[in-house]
């Protein structure tokens, strides 16, 4: 009786519960958590996981959450606008420019030929002409899933794989120019081919608009708002509604104005904080929703029980598949490239996330598509995002790119030409006492081999009266710091300038006062932030590399830096942040008279052939370098990149690994982040060596959503 009175008083709490919008938020924060970080822990992309939890908890598993949920529909809504926005924020403009005849080209093959494939699977399962037509738009985009895998294997120029990128934003714009036409189509009883001409002239009238209007508006705004983030992330926020709406306005879908104020306001925004607030924004929380809300609305038993619809999702992934391949195979004919870069070119268009999806769900909504056919577009996206990676892995390797201007003769260290008749300058931030003698040493090191000079620099925190008692105990503690960094220097032998800067931040204080002094690098130790906070705001290392004009290396020394004896630097491409970290190694090891050894690591498949290529490959590289010691290359052959990199790392005193952010972007699927994981459980001492922003290589054009911070942004 006790415990029935119990359970009896309990239901008008659960009842209170189930009422409270609340509720659904709390489920919907712990799916996007925990449920991302454990598929990826099975090697399973996280988004898979989402789509899962969607359907566990609908009203095909608990029914814990609604589909018809207004809370969950308004949040996906939001998360399906930021989607097609950070799909245009992430186009690569420049790499379009650079090869558009191509990009048109293949753009246009490998738009019409799934557009027909698709138009004809549609026909055949009794599909209206302008609903069939829809589905072969769905296949015709494509969406650059592997872009972080080509651009760690440094074949992001060659022309096959540019030209695959070029043509992304082709296919979106086509997919939603198609779109947008049959939803107006659908809604009118009485087609006119007048109402079609006024429908895309008010298209092209109203993208006009928005790519120069908003264009030239955000130019204005960032100039005048200066370096306050805040004003710039909510400036970004109003332009996405604001298109948004405006494409309402007109009688298309609000996911088309999104897009295009991605790609309006994608050279203002440029590589910097704001983006990377509004991506964080979007990835953690509103696209992530969007996923969980698509497994609300699949209905896995149809799929399974009917025929027909399970022959539809068959055909439709065939098709895709089959479609894209014919597109690289003409682009073969067209321009000759070889089979390896067909099969680059293929596997790189078939993944279809971001504009497939979004586009699938608004024709679902506009009841223009059935369930069956959203369920089948959300098994093409689960399908392709996990089968193009894959071929890319082994498409990729051994592709040839045309040598940056910047590898053809490679400056002293760090030194812009501009800038090779100034002396080399090491600033060192001081504001740890516990680690700052490695960091003087290391700097002392650096700056003795290179006849060079370090600047220890220490920030005051700035306040609103520069009389303030907290200014002054800033100001003394920064002159004690600088104290103890200049008698270390005289130790050492090393001129030192010691500098303190009363500013309003560290990282902006460090980043302006290694401008003015001419820094040629930043030696920093590595900081402990890495909560949310982090993530949100950033931490001082995110946004030092973020403004610097200079090469960043973050530091974290178990030992002196004058007992390095032997230097490991794992390699995979020969692009510029890599070439960086060889020479610092070899500048570090000149000074201590140590050995440097440069590690690839490749598959257990990888033919003799291939790691005799490679191996020449990177000695050709070296060789360039002009070193009196040159380093040795080893290669190994190994299933875990991390772990062959773990295991050797044992015998050596220092890892100096390319500093890649860990970005939490939309247009990844989660991997394993080896840099997260060799900087987690190395334990010897490490150099991470971060390229200033404006030259690393490095978004992809399009969107897939992801949840976690550890992204596919390894070294190896």
């Amino acid at each position: 009786m006790e415990l029935m009175s119990q359970v009896l008083a309990l239901e008008p709490s659960v009842q209170v519960l189930s009422k409270e919008p609340i509720v659904p938020i709390a489920i919907l924060l712990v799916v996007i958590l925990v449920v991302p970080i454990l598929f990826e822990r099975l090697r399973l992309p996280g988004l898979v996981g989402l789509l899962l939890a969607g359907l566990v908890l609908g009203s095909n598993g608990f029914d814990v959450l609604s589909k018809d949920s207004v809370l969950v529909n308004l949040l996906s809504d939001i998360g399906l606008v930021y989607l097609m926005f950070v799909a245009g924020l992430q186009v690569d403009i420049q790499q379009f420019c650079r090869v558009k005849n191509r990009s048109f080209g293949f753009g246009f093959f490998t738009f019409i030929v799934p557009l027909l494939v698709g138009t004809a699977i549609g026909r055949i399962f009794n599909f209206d002409w302008n609903a069939a037509i829809l589905i072969g738009s769905l296949l015709a985009s494509h969406t650059l899933v592997a872009y972080p895998m080509i651009a760690r294997l440094g074949v992001v120029n060659n022309e096959a794989v540019a030209v695959t990128i070029g043509a992304t934003i082709l296919t979106d714009i086509g997919a939603l120019v198609i779109l947008a036409i049959s939803l107006v189509v659908h809604k009118s009883e009485q087609f006119s081919y007048n109402a079609l001409v006024g429908l895309i002239s008010s298209l092209i009238v109203y993208s006009i608009v928005v790519l120069v209007g908003f264009d030239w508006v955000g130019k204005e705004f960032f100039r005048r708002s200066g370096d306050e983030e805040g004003n710039q992330f909510l400036f970004v926020l109003l332009s996405v509604f604001v298109t948004s709406v405006g494409a309402q306005i007109i009688g298309i879908d609000k996911i088309f104005g999104a897009f295009l104020a991605g790609l309006a306001v994608n050279e203002t925004v440029g590589e910097g904080p704001a983006k990377d607030k509004v991506l964080f924004v979007g990835n953690v929380f509103f696209i992530p929703i969007f996923f969980v809300n698509l497994g609300l609305l699949m209905d896995l038993p149809s799929l399974a029980t009917t025929f027909k619809t399970l022959l539809l999702t068959v055909l439709i992934v065939v098709g895709l598949i089959t479609s894209k391949f014919i597109a690289a195979f003409l682009a073969k004919v067209t321009y000759r490239y070889t089979w390896q870069e067909v099969f680059a070119m293929w596997s790189l268009s078939i993944p279809q996330v971001g504009t497939t999806l979004a586009a699938g769900l608004v024709g679902y909504q506009a009841k223009l598509l059935n369930i069956q056919t959203l369920n089948s577009i959300i098994i093409l996206m689960l399908v392709t995002s996990i089968l193009g990676p894959l071929i890319t892995s082994r498409a990729a390797v051994g592709l040839t790119s045309p040598p940056c201007k910047e590898h053809q003769a490679i400056a002293p260290p760090y030194q812009k030409p501009e800038e090779r008749d100034n002396q080399y300058t090491i600033i060192v931030p001081v504001y740890n006492p516990q680690t700052q003698q490695h960091l003087i040493e290391m700097a002392g090191l650096l700056a003795r081999q290179t006849n060079g000079r370090i600047i220890p620099l220490a920030i005051a925190t700035a306040f609103a009266h520069m009389d303030s008692p907290q200014l002054e105990a800033s100001v003394e503690r920064s002159q004690r710091l600088l104290a103890k960094a200049t008698a270390l220097s005289k130790v050492l032998g090393v001129e030192a300038q010691p500098l303190m800067r009363i500013d309003d931040a560290f990282a902006q204080g460090i980043s302006r006062a290694s401008r003015e002094q001419k820094a040629s690098l930043i030696v920093m130790g590595w900081g402990k932030r890495t909560g949310l906070k982090a993530r949100l705001f950033g931490n001082v290392i995110d946004n030092v590399l973020w403004s610097s004009h200079c090469p960043v290396a973050v530091t974290r020394l178990v030992d002196s830096p004058s007992k390095i004896q032997r230097i490991l630097v794992p390699l995979e491409n020969l692009t510029s942040p890599s070439l960086q970290s060889v020479q610092f190694a070899q500048i570090l090891a000149e000074a201590n008279q140590a050995q440097v050894t440069l590690l690839n690591v490749c598959e257990r498949r990888t033919s003799s052939n291939k790691i005799a290529w490679r191996r020449s490959q990177l000695s050709l590289t070296v060789s360039k370098l002009g070193t009196p010691n040159p380093p040795e290359i080893q290669i190994i052959a190994h299933e875990n990149t991390a772990q062959a990199i773990l295991q050797a790392a044992r015998l050596f005193d220092l890892v100096v690994l390319p500093f890649i952010r860990n970005r939490t972007s939309p247009d990844r699927l989660a991997i394993s982040d080896v840099t997260t994981q060799l900087a987690n459980q190395l334990t010897c001492s490490i150099v991470m060596l971060g390229e200033p922003q404006r030259i690393q290589t490095a978004v992809v054009p399009a969107g897939v959503p992801t949840t976690t911070a550890a992204m596919s942004e390894g070294i190896v």
